[in-house]
């Protein structure tokens, strides 16, 4: 008879793998590895995310990994952007190439229809090879060859075929983090893509994520069919609530539910709130993650108690902290207390204010 584990085992579980129950001292590349990357649209939301889950971070370690070519940014799990370290960027992303290609043919089959896709990468190669260069001036020069064809399909057709990734400026502390400029990945790593099976970035997720279903697996990859590989792997399995199977790692540490979980402050698109099927671990109810615009170092969500219990947002000269309902005395004295460490690292506690709703 397999065990269950309730809601409060499962939180505490990924709240500790994410480095949300207590902050740790370790390298920010150990730590980005540790996460199997950090989602980051928003350029930026990296820093914080490792600023609240690290002792003493410094952004500047993340940008010096960033301009030595250590981590990348380049769209990953679920075709979405995501900074990772190299070694993980050249193990991974052929796993995700079939994924990458049917979101294309989703969204841009019809105006694709007269264009010879071999052809277009034929010329796109050398181009992506040669240097960085916008998405914007890559449909450019690829609608010289192919006129009449809207040009951001174009684009998008080889930024969703080939091995890209985005280059700093983009994603440095204090930089001017303006429009993307894309380069194949084997050009700026210097290294060829390897093929590595699937078990391992089945195992990574469970050791950051864990534990889960094979559903929860799949919404974080993208990826499908992934029952097989979780069956064939030794894992240990449980029973959620629900009465589903739930996987996890044999040797892992699975904190009682009581275990006190601090108030942390998150950025846009972390991972924890969007990395499950069933959310329900981090988030009460049906409420939907927010995905704002920006460059992910002016707002975002916060934890009570290791569940997502409201946002937060710099307007002006100003932190606004939005409880989604009533905080007791003790939750809002260490709320503050977080809040005032975030404007501090974001450099705007001189003068700013702090507004705790």
């Amino acid at each position: 008879m397999s065990e269950t584990l309730g809601a409060r085992e499962l939180n505490r579980a990924t709240l500790s793998r994410q480095h949300l129950l207590a902050r740790v001292a370790v390298p920010a590349l150990d730590a980005i590895e540790h996460l199997g990357g950090m989602q980051s649209q928003a350029p930026l939301a990296p820093y914080v995310g490792l600023w609240t889950r690290l002792e003493a971070f410094d952004p500047s370690e993340l940008s010096q990994l960033t301009e030595s070519r250590q981590v990348v940014r380049l769209n990953m799990m679920r075709n979405t952007m995501h900074l990772v370290s190299a070694r993980d960027c050249l193990a991974w992303r052929g796993l995700f190439s079939q994924l990458h290609r049917a979101d294309f043919r989703a969204h841009f089959s019809k105006s694709f229809e007269q264009v010879d896709l071999e052809a277009l990468l034929d010329v796109a190669v050398p181009l992506l090879g040669a240097g960085p260069v916008t998405r914007a001036k890559l449909g450019m020069i690829l609608a010289e060859h192919w006129p009449g064809v809207d040009p951001r399909a174009l684009a998008y057709a080889a930024t969703h075929h080939l091995a890209l990734c985005q280059v700093p400026p983009r994603g440095v502390w204090g930089s001017v983090n303006g429009t993307a400029e894309w380069v194949s990945v084997e050009t700026w790593l210097g290294r060829p893509l390897r093929s590595e099976p699937v078990d391992e970035l089945v195992q990574r997720y469970l050791g950051a994520f864990g534990p889960a279903t094979v559903a929860d697996i799949q919404q974080w990859s993208g990826l499908t069919r992934l029952r097989e590989v979780v069956e064939r792997l030794p894992l240990r399995k449980f029973l959620g609530e629900d009465g589903q199977d739930i996987y996890d790692l044999a040797d892992a540490a699975r904190p009682p539910g009581d275990t006190p979980a601090p108030p942390r402050f998150l950025p846009a698109y972390d991972n924890v709130l969007l990395s499950h099927k069933d959310r329900s671990r981090v988030i009460s109810g049906k409420r939907r993650v927010p995905l704002p615009a920006g460059n992910g170092t002016s707002e975002g969500t916060f934890l009570i108690d290791g569940m997502w219990h409201g946002t937060w947002k710099i307007v002006g000269r100003a932190m606004h902290v939005l409880p989604f309902a009533p905080l007791s005395l003790a939750d809002r004295d260490a709320l503050t207390s977080e809040a005032e460490r975030l404007l501090s690292f974001l450099g705007r506690d001189d003068g700013w204010e702090l507004i705790v709703q």
